[in-house]
């Protein structure tokens, strides 16, 4: 039960009084003390963790993009919108390690401004990803057709199409994300202020959305993409071919085991939801947070270009490491063998 009806079942008579409601026996009260202790240290620690690796390495594709890219190919806009929707995700971070901490110091607007960019970050993050994937496919699998439609307006209008469908999956946190005070934890941000009914059919909409729209449907695109594209490797003569597949093995991998265990929770949380279980599991969230700060990764300096770029970053910025820097780069250059598949 929640507390409030806790409190009602204590004020109503009726119920006290009834024979059914007499228990013959000692009930013990589930307190997770230590469960608490452990989350109210680890917690905030693990969340400003991912905020700094999260704007470490999104802030450095970013740098990279203004200082040696420019917006005119799909690719880029792709990874211009990747990168601001982690960053997004990540600003919430430091938020909720504060609230961890103590209790919602922020006021009302913020912690429905928080939680809905919060949301807005998370979805549209799987959402570039999985565009990105499709991205690739097209211009690997169907490379002469794509070229023709892969154009700056079509990066565009997806990545808007993109942006407006995670904003209208997180209006939830808009509507119900609100700030009341308990007597034992001070104030929560928290889905209050409706009927309990109401709330557990939003939350029933919302996990469902989250595992059909925001895993399945993508975790579907990612493996049809790269099977199609690692078939497509295997049968050209490529010189770099068993990199490539490994590079693609990897990628899966990671997305799989990222956010399958989240999802998972959802699921069951969606399909056993009752008063007496938690909306969430924070332990569940770890692996989706550091898929934020190693998704531009995988991205951007898995490709010859972008590594190209980091070590002209790195050889102006550190002299001493320059020519060390530079044989590298002139040896990669000299054995690599540019495809479709890298950028």
């Amino acid at each position: 039960l929640s507390y409030f009806d806790f409190l009602n079942l204590l004020d109503d008579e009726e119920n006290t009084t009834d024979p059914s409601y007499v228990i013959s026996e000692t009930v013990k009260f589930c307190t997770k003390t230590t469960v608490n202790e452990f989350g109210a240290r680890f917690i905030p620690v693990f969340y400003y963790v991912n905020f700094l690796l999260s704007y470490l390495g999104n802030g450095l594709v970013l740098f990279i993009i203004y200082k040696y890219e420019k917006l005119n190919t799909v690719t880029n806009i792709f990874l211009l919108n990747l990168v601001l929707s982690n960053i997004l995700f990540a600003t919430s971070l430091p938020f909720w390690a504060t609230y961890h901490l103590s209790e919602w110091i922020f006021g009302k607007a913020l912690c429905k401004i928080v939680s809905s960019a919060y949301f807005i970050g998370f979805y549209s993050s799987i959402l570039f990803l999985t565009l990105m994937t499709f991205d690739r496919y097209l211009a690997v699998v169907h490379a002469v057709a794509a070229a023709k439609s892969r154009k700056k307006v079509y990066a565009i209008i997806s990545s808007v199409v993109v942006w407006c469908i995670s904003v209208v999956a997180s209006v939830k946190e808009l509507v119900l994300q609100n700030v009341w005070e308990s007597p034992y934890s001070g104030l929560m941000c928290e889905e209050s202020g409706f009927p309990e009914s109401t709330m557990e059919r939003w939350r029933l909409v919302s996990y469902y959305q989250q595992f059909l729209l925001f895993f399945l449907l993508p975790l579907f695109m990612v493996m049809y993409c790269y099977i199609s594209i690692t078939v497509r490797i295997l049968s050209t003569r490529m010189r770099e071919k068993c990199r490539a597949i490994k590079l693609i093995f990897v990628i899966i991998f990671t997305f799989f085991a990222c956010w399958t265990p989240y999802n998972i929770v959802i699921l069951l949380q969606a399909i056993q939801i009752s008063s007496t279980s938690e909306a969430r599991d924070e332990c569940s969230d770890s692996e989706t947070y550091l898929y934020c700060c190693i998704s531009p990764v995988f991205y951007t300096f898995v490709g010859k270009k972008f590594q190209s770029h980091f070590r002209r970053l790195i050889a102006k910025k550190i002299p001493c490491l320059k020519r060390h820097i530079s044989l590298s780069s002139q040896s990669t250059r000299t054995t690599s063998q540019r495809t479709a598949y890298e950028y």
